[in-house]
Formats: structure tokens, C-alpha cells, sequence
């Protein structure tokens, strides 16, 4: 399990307001020159800048909310803020600020700011209607909550983004400041490197790891293929008692992850809940970790609780499985998104260095008119959204290339729809 849940009591981080460090920093591109080491982003493009660039000259209040699909997402946006001449505010979980000194000082200076996931924090929403309000900045949100690595899927939205942006707006109204608008932020990254060198060394690794013989004869979908489903029939026998194979992908995957979730949410929510699973993990965590933050705990029912903390991601994790997502569409991109994933589900970390070139895509406003959310159940800001990130995404989608075995070429597929 990645280090994301910080046994210690949580301390508001605020934003560094100042700009020398952010013109410096993008002055000599140093978060490019992070990316292509750390993260294996090499170049970059800017679309649509303009729309952006117009939200900035009638100094409306902004929210950008791109999907997030690496861990490089939060950098990626400093091209946009570098290409439109201008620095942002970003809301960033709290761990990430408790992963060394250094790494907790740069986010600070680019503007971020923390967020306590397992809890209502009131002075990181504050912080952000402010950034909203004030407009000195654009405010950078990232409305999935987590990366996923399905870059041309987009998951569950948290409406705490409409929250934020009806809570601007309504003050920026009341003061007489102009207009508030959410921009959509398609985010797209396209490997060009030879995808049969960079990955046959990680599956490898991974046959190894499950006992098996190496399978070199066969092409890489088919392998990829084997090992997925090799891992999910572990995580159900490993919960459920046995596998399923037989069984729908998709009801498979909603039912291991009731079979992980409904026992913790009878012990501490006292109900079985369904639907979106990033709302029902939040639930739980904000209930068993008071104690632990505390120290209230004897050893035996800490260690319990971590335990229990563990199931949590990995049901998180397999959300993050989406069925058919490569077998629908077999790109180079969704292929290195699959194997990173199994890499860094099974060793916390990936070591696939990645030729990628990444696309940042500006969408056009939606106007934040409504003050109040409406009575019924699904919020029509947030299905806008939605709709319009995922059409972003879906046209990105077509610029990815699809796989083609040296040994056997997959026949031509339509891009997805």
C-alpha cells in the first residue's frame, strides 16, 4: 500500500502567495525538467490556451478541473500556467506534503495547498473559495479525487467542485466581481517509444513473481491478459474464497468490492452502502483513524485497523480495473497504463521509463449561474462536467496508436466512441 494515510494529527498547509519562486521556477522550466526524470514526460502541447487566456483578461473567478490520471498531473499544469503567462492555486492532499521536506516546500511555492481526504476540511475549502473569489489566480482541482490511470476514462466525480465554484460565485456576485467559471482540462499522454522494449522486461519480472514460465511466443495483449486475470483471481479467492471466471468482468469487480467493503461498513458505518467507491472509503477512513491519530489504541487493534486500512486501497485499487478497457481499444497508451498498473499494485512503484508526450487540452467555460444546488439527486454542474471532460477525453483518445504485434499485427480497431 502507498504511503497516503499519515498516522499523525492533521496541520493546514497554506499556499505560498508570492511569485518570485512560481516565475522563477517555470522561467527555467524546472518542473519539465522533474517530469522528464521522474516522470518520463519528455514534450508537451497546449490547446486552446486562448480559452483560458480570455477567462484571465475579463478576470473572471476560475477553476480548472482536469482529470487525473498520473501523479504527474499537478506539474503537467504548470505548462498551461507557463503557456497563458500565469501562476495557479492547487489543492493537494495532505500526504504529499509529508514525503520530505523538499517536495513539501516546492508544492507550497507553486501555490498548493493541503486537503485532509479523511475529513471535512474546513480551511482548505475556505482557502479555495477565497483563491475563487479573489481571482488573483486559477484555482486547480482535480475532480475524480485520485489518479486512475485510465486516461481515456473518466471516473465518479466529488461534487465538493460544485461546492466550491457555487460558493465563489455567490460571494463574487454579492461584491459585484464578475463572472465565476469552471474550465474542463482534458489531459492526454501519448507514449511514442518502442512499447515491446520498454515493457516484455516487466512482464517478465511479473510472470516470474506468479511462478509462471515466461511467455515470450505470445503477443503482449495476450500476456497482459493472462496476468490480469491471474491477479483478480487472486484478490477474490484472497476475499471472496474462489474465483469466478465465469461471471460478467463487470459484476465481478462491484461484487469483490462489496465483499472487501460491506463487512468494515457494518463494524463502522452500521449500514452497507453502494455506488461511487472513493465517497464510501472516505466514510470509513474519517471513522477509524481518529483513534489511531490520537494514540488511543492499544498495538493489537492499531495493527488491526491497518489491516483493515490495506483492504481499503486495495479495494480502491481495483476500481480502478476498468472491464474491457484494453480489449475494447488495444493502444500503445492503454497497454503501458495496464502494466504500470499491475507494477505499481503489486511493488508500490513503477519502473517502466516512459517516453511520453503530454496534451493539455482547454475546454470552454461552463458558467457557474446557479447559487444554490438543486433538490435532486444528481447535480446538473457536475453532469455537465462530466459530460464535457469525458467528451475531452474521448477525442484525445484518437490520438493514441494501437498495438501492433511484431509477431502478429492486431487487425485495426475504430477508436473509441
Amino acid at each position: 500500500m502507498q504511503k497516503i494515510i499519515i498516522e499523525k494529527p492533521y496541520r493546514f498547509v497554506p499556499p505560498h502567495r508570492g511569485t518570485w519562486w512560481p516565475s522563477l521556477i517555470q522561467r527555467f522550466d524546472l518542473y519539465g525538467k522533474y517530469l522528464k526524470v521522474y516522470e518520463g514526460v519528455d514534450s508537451y502541447e497546449v490547446r486552446n490556451g486562448d480559452r483560458l487566456k480570455q477567462s484571465l483578461d475579463e478576470k473572471h473567478g476560475i477553476l480548472l478541473a482536469p482529470n487525473h490520471t498520473r501523479m504527474s498531473d499537478p506539474l503537467v499544469m504548470g505548462f498551461l500556467a507557463r503557456e497563458v503567462d500565469c501562476n495557479l492555486y492547487s489543492m493537494a492532499s495532505w500526504h504529499l506534503f509529508n514525503q520530505g521536506w523538499f517536495k513539501a516546500w516546492a508544492i507550497r511555492v507553486m501555490g498548493g495547498f493541503s486537503v485532509y481526504r479523511e475529513g471535512i476540511d474546513r480551511k482548505s475549502i475556505s482557502t479555495a473559495i477565497d483563491a475563487m473569489v479573489e481571482a488573483e489566480r486559477p484555482l486547480v482541482l482535480f475532480p475524480e479525487g485520485s489518479t486512475t490511470r485510465t486516461n481515456d476514462y473518466l471516473h465518479p466525480l466529488l461534487d465538493g467542485v460544485a461546492f466550491i465554484a457555487r460558493s465563489a460565485a455567490k460571494r463574487r456576485e454579492k461584491q459585484g466581481l464578475g463572472k465565476t467559471v469552471i474550465h474542463p482540462i482534458g489531459i492526454k499522454y501519448v507514449f511514442h517509444g518502442d512499447i515491446d522494449a520498454v515493457v516484455r522486461p516487466v512482464l517478465h519480472e511479473l510472470e516470474l513473481r506468479l511462478g509462471w514460465r515466461t511467455a515470450e511466443e505470445l503477443s503482449l495483449h495476450e500476456r497482459i491478459e493472462r496476468i490480469s486475470e491471474a491477479l483478480f483471481c487472486l484478490e477474490e479467492i484472497r476475499y471472496a474464497g474462489q474465483a469466478c471466471p465465469e461471471q460478467d468482468l463487470g459484476h465481478r469487480t462491484s461484487n469483490l468490492i462489496d465483499k472487501i467493503l460491506h463487512p468494515l461498513e457494518e463494524e463502522w458505518l452500521r449500514v452497507q452502502s453502494s455506488g461511487s467507491v472513493l465517497p464510501r472509503i472516505k466514510a470509513l477512513r474519517s471513522r477509524m483513524l481518529p483513534d489511531m491519530i490520537e494514540g488511543k489504541l492499544s498495538e493489537e487493534e492499531r495493527s488491526r485497523r491497518w489491516m483493515q486500512l490495506e483492504d481499503i486501497y486495495v479495494a480502491q485499487q481495483i476500481s480502478c480495473y476498468l472491464p474491457n478497457y484494453l480489449r475494447d481499444f488495444p493502444s500503445v497508451d492503454r497497454l503501458l497504463e495496464t502494466i504500470e498498473r499491475f507494477e505499481e499494485d503489486l511493488k508500490d512503484l513503477t519502473t517502466i521509463d516512459s517516453s511520453l508526450h503530454v496534451i493539455i487540452d482547454v475546454d470552454e467555460p461552463i458558467y457557474i449561474n446557479d447559487m444554490r444546488r438543486p433538490r435532486e439527486d444528481a447535480d446538473p454542474l457536475m453532469v455537465e462536467l462530466h459530460q464535457r471532460l469525458q467528451a475531452k477525453l474521448t477525442e484525445l483518445s484518437r490520438e493514441s496508436r494501437l498495438y501492433e504485434s511484431p509477431q502478429n499485427s492486431l487487425e485495426p480497431s475504430p477508436a473509441p466512441s
